[in-house]
């Protein structure tokens, strides 16, 4: 490499790390936020690649812990893979882990098509949750670019009493300034990885040597680039064992990243009604 490209390439890694800081900071600051306006909270971990790395954002937030209860949603159809990496991390992070058994399938709305009644359950055992122990806040690591319903989200994004999500009637969140006065009935969920891309959260979980579910490394010519449970997702075609190849491979694919998540292609609405109704 002549040395015009070594200049090149170094400017450009600098740039992308500058990116990372940014995108970390304000990731923090929106945690601390939460952390000290919003009482009591609590953060659903998927153990994807995404909650993990907001898990590690949270714990560098409050210096190396993480001072609220952290939730799996369980259905009961994580793949082994993902239990496993479950108890590992949560030992060796010390976290305040709490598992809420979902509701079944026959307890969601019926009028959905299967693979969403599936992802239903999820919004099921959230609001019993969410009515048990009186939460005010739920962290939650979605992004905007995972998905077009989620593009329309806010930071604090406040839920109805039934834990339905009134896309029409959001507050703006102008200059960073977030709303937190809810009705005692409502809970916010708050968004830490809002503006984080796919590509960021591998970028950052490589700088940060953050551990992932193997399951995301291809073996025998197939990953899974979105963790779901394992009767609703499967894995895409891909060579990348490595986060290098997977990024590399993301600079180039035109893939959505849910396209082995069955419930996004069902019915063209079916996301949306599963997100209006409180799914994450």
């Amino acid at each position: 490499m002549t040395g015009g490209g070594r200049t090149a390439r170094t400017a450009q890694e600098a740039l992308l790390m500058n990116l990372l800081d940014e995108l970390e900071a304000r990731s923090i600051a929106i945690l601390r936020e939460a952390y000290f306006r919003v009482t009591p909270l609590a953060m659903l971990w998927s153990m994807g690649k995404d909650s993990t790395a907001l898990l590690w954002l949270a714990r560098k937030a409050f210096f190396g812990s993480v001072p609220f209860p952290v939730v799996l949603l369980d259905t009961d159809m994580e793949l082994p893979e993902v239990y496993a990496f479950r108890d590992e991390l949560s030992r060796s992070w010390n976290l305040d882990y709490r598992s809420e058994h979902c509701p079944p399938e026959s307890s969601v709305d019926r009028t959905l098509p299967p693979a969403s009644r599936a992802a239903a359950r999820k919004t099921a055992g959230l609001r019993e949750l969410v009515a048990r122990e009186r939460y005010r806040g739920i962290v939650v690591g979605i992004r905007r670019d995972e998905q077009a319903m989620r593009a329309k989200e806010r930071v604090f994004s406040p839920r109805l009493a039934d834990g339905a999500w009134d896309l029409k009637h959001q507050p703006p969140e102008l200059w960073d300034v977030y709303h937190t006065d809810i009705p005692d009935d409502r809970h916010l969920r708050v968004h830490p990885l809002l503006d984080w891309t796919e590509i960021d959260v591998w970028r950052y979980t490589k700088r940060e040597h953050i551990p992932v579910v193997p399951l995301y490394f291809a073996r025998d010519g197939m990953r899974y680039r979105s963790l779901g449970e394992k009767n609703i997702t499967r894995p895409i075609r891909s060579n990348a064992a490595t986060i290098d190849e997977i990024i590399a491979e993301l600079e180039s694919t035109r893939d959505p990243e849910r396209a082995g998540r069955t419930m996004d292609s069902e019915t063209e609405d079916a996301f949306e009604r599963l997100r209006t109704g409180g799914y994450m």
